[in-house]
């Protein structure tokens, strides 16, 4: 049986870009995201965000599943360009008013705001300055930190920076298969990684002048590796793996991402650090240092391919931890599976039980050896758009039908109540 602390937060998770639509409504300007899911060839299917899980419109719905879950917490992203259309400090009050009707409804419920500002839909406006190439971004950043901080004083006091740097960066700039869509030169993206890291810093710094109750965090999935065996070579072989000799957490592309932020003193040290961790890399130490253990053939994995590795919610989390000695919360975790309505209407999803139950019972693991892990937030809340894969792809605890935005709840999302009423014991 799965134990975990008094006070635990459990929650759900989504992002703007994925849930949200109405991409031409309310003054919203055009970000990133919509110029390249329309561009032919970049996300399968032809799909776009236009429309995805319809939450413009049903928003209400979402606060009340979550209510029905009984959790304590929603993780969602502002969209830029929603609140700021051409990314300049013009404020769409539309758009401002979309995200307080939110807010306030997740409040009357009981259920506390954690808002990720940037969760990869930058205005298309600042991409055509150049990006995150453009120092510029940075400072525009900023001043949407501190009005959206402003607006928001007094409702929201859980903050997430970034959503993972390495995915906007690396996939956005450095492989093209995400938004915007390019493939820079290593010193190019280095320059997109200086401009982030000090845009995290003007807002953090932002923030706390404007409350000091707000706390904040950034949200990474970085690289995760778990020891074959207990013994202590093995161990010591997956720390080596994760935090290889030059200090940097594999998985990262800029060297100076987390140990500046989260070891040093000043503007960007986070109250918290969010991990998206969905699998890791089994580690054992060979003859010439530590090296990868292949996953079994014909191993578990989920319909995004990727293996099942329960035990990374117990190592990330230890090693993390060990390392930085910061509040944890895993803001993401969860998995994809060919979800369909079955015959009696319903959703039956017992993968994604088996899989949930594994992956929480390792993370009390994690907890019981001494890592500080405060919350879990699953992701996802809906079904949504899944980036490059398009709506191939279903996360949700709740199942959406795409062509009406009919949200149906699966039988993992009865499951999850339980847990979160038990305080985490039935997983």
């Amino acid at each position: 049986m799965a134990q975990f602390p008094k006070g635990f937060l459990w929650g759900a998770a989504s992002a703007s870009y994925q849930i949200e639509g109405g991409v031409k409504e309310g003054g919203r300007g055009e970000s990133v995201w919509d110029a390249f899911s329309h561009t032919p060839g970049k996300v399968k299917n032809g799909d776009t965000g236009d429309r995805a899980a319809d939450s413009y419109h049903r928003w209400r719905e979402d606060v009340q599943l979550l209510k029905d879950m009984g959790l304590g917490a929603y993780r969602f992203s502002l969209a830029w360009p929603r609140v700021a259309p051409r990314g300049d400090e013009n404020w769409n009050a539309a758009g401002l008013a979309y995200y307080d009707g939110l807010v306030d409804a997740l409040l009357d419920a009981g259920i506390e705001p954690w808002v990720t500002l940037y969760h990869w839909d930058l205005p298309q406006a600042l991409q055509d300055k150049g990006g995150w190439q453009n120092g510029d971004t940075a400072r525009a950043y900023a001043a949407y930190a501190a009005k959206m901080g402003a607006h928001f004083k007094g409702r929201v006091t859980r903050w997430i920076t970034f959503n993972e740097p390495q995915c906007f960066v690396g996939l956005g700039y450095g492989s093209g298969e995400h938004a915007p869509g390019l493939r820079l030169r290593a010193e190019d993206q280095m320059l997109c990684w200086e401009n982030m890291l000090a845009a995290h810093r003007l807002a953090v710094r932002a923030l706390r002048e404007i409350d000091g109750e707000n706390r904040i965090g950034l949200a990474s999935c970085g690289g995760v590796s778990c020891p074959a065996s207990d013994s202590p070579e093995d161990v010591e072989a997956a720390r080596r793996h994760m935090f290889p000799e030059d200090g940097v957490f594999r998985g990262f592309s800029h060297d100076s991402l987390l140990d500046p932020l989260c070891l040093g003193e000043g503007d960007g040290r986070p109250d918290f650090i969010g991990l998206n961790i969905y699998h890791g890399a089994v580690v054992r130490m060979g003859e010439a240092g530590p090296e990868e253990v292949r996953h079994p053939v014909g191993g578990p994995r989920t319909a995004m391919g990727w293996p099942l590795v329960p035990q990374s919610l117990e190592w990330g989390t230890r090693f993390v931890y060990e390392r930085y000695g910061l509040p944890l919360y895993i803001t993401e975790n969860g998995l994809s599976c060919r979800d369909w309505v079955s015959l009696d209407g319903k959703v039956h999803d017992p993968g994604r039980i088996d899989f949930l139950a594994r992956y929480l019972r390792a993370l009390s693991a994690g907890i019981a050896a001494g890592a500080d892990v405060r919350g879990y937030f699953h992701w996802a809340l809906t079904d949504n758009f899944e980036w490059a894969e398009g709506y191939d792809q279903r996360f949700g605890l709740v199942y959406v039908d795409y062509s009406t935005g009919e949200r149906i709840p699966k039988d993992s999302a009865a499951w999850y109540r339980k847990v979160a009423a038990s305080g985490g014991a039935e997983a």
